[in-house]
């Protein structure tokens, strides 16, 4: 399920079966007449200690979009924000736990490893699947420039890891929300 109204307005339009997550008003103009929508990026990893080191951070949804100077990719979750490390890597990437190699378009590579996160709720006795949404989202289908694809590599032992292939290595700003709990990272687009 991939969204292209990721942010900016809730009157997004969601293809068949999609949803669209609402966003926060952005700090800067979204339009690039002479103000820069990705002021303070970088390609520099980020880095934050999670907000509830006791509590796990349950994964909801994951979108991607475009939007005049940038594309976005949003992790939205249930109950709070996890601490995380957002950062380029050389390939190949690897799958937590196996180690098997994974495949994912794009000549540049960045990994957003959130924890204590997960997409499974093993509070529950059984356990409850959360994130019932793809494990690869296409960012053509969404229309973006940068953003080739996500892929999550991992979610084992509180550590929920996805990938993002990008047409070239560009500046990036990690950014978080609240109502509902957002991890946001935004590329500079072309």
């Amino acid at each position: 399920m991939v969204s292209s109204g990721c942010g900016g307005s809730d009157k997004s339009s969601t293809p068949t079966g999609g949803y669209s997550l609402p966003s926060p008003t952005p700090t800067a103009t979204t339009s690039t007449g002479g103000i820069d929508p990705l002021e303070g990026a970088s390609t520099t990893p980020v880095e934050r200690p999670p907000t509830d080191s006791e509590k796990i951070a349950l994964l909801e949804r994951v979108a991607v979009g475009r939007h005049e100077g940038y594309d976005r990719v949003v992790f939205q979750f249930r109950n709070t924000l996890p601490g995380y490390r957002v950062e380029y890597v050389q390939p190949p990437l690897k799958e937590d736990g196996s180690g098997n190699p994974v495949e994912i378009k794009g000549n540049a590579f960045l990994v957003v490893r959130m924890e204590p996160a997960s997409g499974f709720d093993l509070n529950t006795g059984e356990g409850v699947m959360i994130y019932r949404g793809p494990r690869r989202l296409e960012g053509s289908t969404a229309g973006t420039s940068v953003a080739q694809e996500l892929v999550r590599t991992g979610d084992f032992e509180a550590v929920l890891t996805w990938a993002v292939g990008l047409s070239d290595k560009v500046d990036f700003r990690v950014r978080t929300a609240t109502s509902p709990s957002r991890l946001i990272v935004d590329f500079r687009n072309h």
